[in-house]
């Protein structure tokens, strides 16, 4: 059996992060969200077949033509039309059952073999609010009745969660398909089909599914992992005056200084810097080649690769891009001093983030000028900087 993996995506949500770097690269425990899917289909599947389109090279680059064992194959979708269209692609690569998944999720592996026992089906989880989602009507024995895209009638709380086991036959049902009001080629189109013909089931997961909607969802994918994933090791150099506490995991090459304290869960990568006397709080991941330098303070926080925080930085609860760089006396203010929670601006829209702490969120190569202050929930695009002195009030993208 082989897994398709659906990584076309512009994901114009996710910005800035993803205007330099597709979202299946976004790294959890400084791996990339892609590299923990195929991980967990290693033991189900003997090949994976990628959908790839924005800044497909930089996915081809990563990962060849095997990961750990197991093939991979490339599709591109030039003209990308829909998820269903995403699966038609592959249909010479597959001749019988297959697993589907999106590229930006995370699922339980132990709900993915589930998945992968069945016939056809599809994973799905109880939410509280079914209104975001597609809902699936079910029978007593898990039957899907039908699967509405957020509907107006909330007739059940059971949501699609995008992992499917599909039998081959399916490919002719997607050719077939007339496309959605959206001018596309839906996969949930062809679960309905086969839920009305040869039948469909759902599997309801018991453990988790992270996805990564937004920005700030980085932040609670890499805190579920660190709390249930990380396991604690020292592979680099550590000086007796540091203080470590908790679950750490530090990784080879990394340098961790005299009078640095380092309170777990923590993640640090390969060949960071870390102090003199700064603070890396819980729910921190340093990705490969980081730097937290003299008086700094990180709290829960992603910064990827070779983000520096060298001097008296204040980073909380924020998302920093590869290769930034704060300057002296940089502060991401993380609440909002009515107690209210912290909105962020999305495509032209203003978006409640429902977090009562968020603070910045800055893509790849921005550099802020001394004694920048950045307000909750403030994006930076690639590449921009502030002067001396900014507050920012606004997201800088231009």
């Amino acid at each position: 059996m082989k897994a398709v993996i659906m990584a076309a995506g512009k994901s114009t949500r996710t910005y800035p992060l993803t205007l330099t770097r597709p979202k299946p690269l976004l790294p959890v425990l400084g791996k990339p969200i892609l590299a923990w899917q195929i991980e967990a289909l290693a033991p189900l599947v003997d090949g994976v077949v990628i959908v790839v389109g924005y800044r497909q090279e930089m996915i081809r680059e990563r990962f060849g033509s095997e990961y750990q064992g197991i093939p991979i194959t490339y599709v591109e979708q030039l003209d990308q039309r829909g998820t269903g269209h995403a699966v038609l692609q592959c249909a010479p690569h597959l001749d019988g059952p297959f697993l589907v998944q999106n590229g930006d999720d995370l699922y339980d592996p132990r709900d993915i073999g589930r998945l992968a026992a069945s016939d056809s089906a599809a994973l799905a989880m109880e939410v509280p609010d079914p209104r975001l989602y597609g809902i699936y009507e079910t029978t007593d024995d898990n039957r899907v009745v039908r699967l509405v895209e957020k509907p107006e009638e909330l007739f059940s709380n059971l949501a699609n969660i995008g992992a499917y086991k599909f039998p081959v036959e399916v490919f002719d049902i997607l050719r077939d398909l007339p496309p959605s009001v959206r001018g596309e080629i839906e996969v949930t189109s062809a679960v309905q089909v086969l839920a009305e013909t040869t039948g469909f089931h759902v599997v309801r997961t018991r453990g988790y599914w992270l996805p990564t909607g937004y920005p700030w969802h980085l932040l609670d994918v890499n805190k579920y992992f660190l709390d249930h994933c990380l396991v604690p090791g020292i592979e680099g150099e550590v000086s007796d005056r540091a203080t470590l506490s908790g679950a750490v995991f530090i990784g080879s090459g990394t340098v961790v200084r005299a009078g640095a304290v380092i309170d777990g869960p923590v993640y640090i990568g390969r060949n960071c810097t870390i102090g003199p006397n700064c603070w890396i709080r819980p729910y921190t991941v340093l990705c490969d080649g980081c730097g937290v330098g003299h008086a700094s303070e990180v709290k829960g926080s992603v910064l990827l690769e070779d983000a520096h925080a060298p001097h008296q930085n204040y980073i909380g609860d924020s998302v920093i891009g590869a290769h930034a760089n704060l300057a002296c006396g940089t502060i991401t203010a993380n609440v909002r001093h009515d107690g209210q929670t912290v909105k962020s601006m999305v495509g032209g829209v203003l978006v409640d983030t429902g977090r009562l702490k968020l603070g910045a969120i800055l893509g790849d190569n921005v550099h802020t000028g001394i004694n920048t202050s950045l307000y909750p929930g403030r994006k930076i695009w690639p590449g921009l900087s502030t002067r001396p002195g900014d507050a920012v009030q606004r997201d800088i993208t231009e």
